[in-house]
């Protein structure tokens, strides 16, 4: 049979009254009390909590709203039902609105910024673990060869090479002939057209080369890093790798980040000729200059150092790309959601970081002399 809570009001000698609660404050047995609760007039002094025998968050909640209106003392309490009283209490909505929302405020800045710190922090820490995790197995590859995936090597070659030279040489060709089209329209201005050719070159070599087909890369082949490598950790097939004793470095990551090393400075230097064929195309018809003549003239105008310049750029570029979206489909956690968050946050990381590191490059270059 249920026991229902009840409640009486007890008078002490001095006038001091008491509502003595007694069975237990649960949930299902507080309805019967608290439409009576709420009709009580009498001003009250205590709140006797000795006869409860079991209470819950409603429980406590009736009882700091009756001690709460009439400003009386809880006494008899046991330990959970003042940690739950307690607990109730934080959660006053009823404090001083202006204070409140100030206080809020308050946390909201504080919070938001020591969130962010350790945020950054354990970040840091899990990239140092990431790229020694990396190190050890790279030595590890090096110090025993026949370890190496081969054939996962040369297939993220195959994926992110051989597969992106239809797009990366369109782009690149479109570009050389919007660098020597706009190029030509400054120049003639000073009848100095002649130097579009030194401006095709230089720039498709030193610059443009290397750096849009970063950007391409990461685009193409950094969020598919991030992409199948995150899906690997939600199906779990990560884990399974690691139960087998295989190493996930060493057979997903190391491959990807030694093709992109390899790729990155070929793919700039084909897009940097494809750029200068753009060039020579359309300066063929918007300035008389032969096809075969601007090609030639390249040779003249632009040192060997671009050359070296451009070739330097794309193993760090390709380094940096590959290193996002590696890293960023490791730390996939929880659900599907998380694979597309970290692909695009692969993808702007690697591109801002591609774009500072080429500033650094120009001004190294730049400071050495080969400006």
């Amino acid at each position: 049979m249920r026991e229902w809570a009840d409640f009486t009001i007890e008078t002490a000698a001095d006038g001091t009254q008491t509502i003595a609660f007694a069975g237990p404050l649960v949930v299902s047995s507080v309805g019967t009390i608290d439409a009576r609760l709420r009709a009580l007039g009498a001003a009250v002094e205590k709140v006797d909590l000795a006869g409860v025998s079991d209470i819950d968050t409603v429980g406590a909640w009736l009882v700091w709203r009756v001690a709460h209106e009439t400003d009386a003392t809880i006494t008899g309490a046991s330990k959970k039902a003042w940690r739950l009283i307690s607990a109730v209490e934080d959660k006053n909505p009823d404090s001083d609105e202006d204070s409140e929302a100030e206080l809020t405020t308050s946390e909201e800045v504080l919070g938001g910024v020591g969130g962010y710190v350790m945020g950054y922090a354990h970040g840091v820490l899990e990239l140092l673990g990431f790229l020694g995790a990396l190190v050890v197995a790279a030595a590890k590859v090096i110090r025993h060869p026949g370890g190496m995936r081969w054939t996962s090597l040369f297939r993220q070659i195959d994926l992110g090479g051989v597969g992106a030279l239809p797009i990366v040489g369109l782009m690149s060709f479109l570009i050389g002939i919007v660098i020597a089209q706009q190029g030509a329209v400054q120049l003639q201005q000073f009848g100095a057209e002649i130097y579009t050719v030194n401006l095709t070159g230089r720039l498709s070599m030193r610059e443009l080369g290397p750096l849009m087909t970063a950007i391409m890369f990461a685009g193409r082949s950094g969020s598919s890093f991030a992409a199948q490598i995150g899906t690997m950790k939600l199906t779990e097939e990560v884990d399974a790798m690691r139960t087998i004793g295989v190493s996930p470095v060493e057979a997903l990551i190391l491959p990807r980040i030694l093709a992109a090393v390899i790729i990155m400075p070929l793919l700039g230097f084909y897009a940097s000729l494809l750029a200068i064929v753009g060039g020579a195309f359309v300066s063929m018809f918007s300035l008389d200059i032969p096809f075969f003549t601007f090609l030639t003239r390249i040779r003249e105008v632009v040192p060997m150092h671009d050359l070296w310049v451009g070739l330097v750029k794309g193993p760090v570029f390709g380094l940096i790309v590959a290193l996002a979206g590696c890293y960023q489909g490791m730390r996939v956690r929880d659900n599907s959601e998380e694979v597309g968050l970290k692909t695009t946050v692969a993808v702007v990381q690697a591109i801002f970081a591609v774009i500072v590191l080429d500033a650094f490059f120009a001004v190294f270059f730049t400071e050495i002399g080969w400006g």
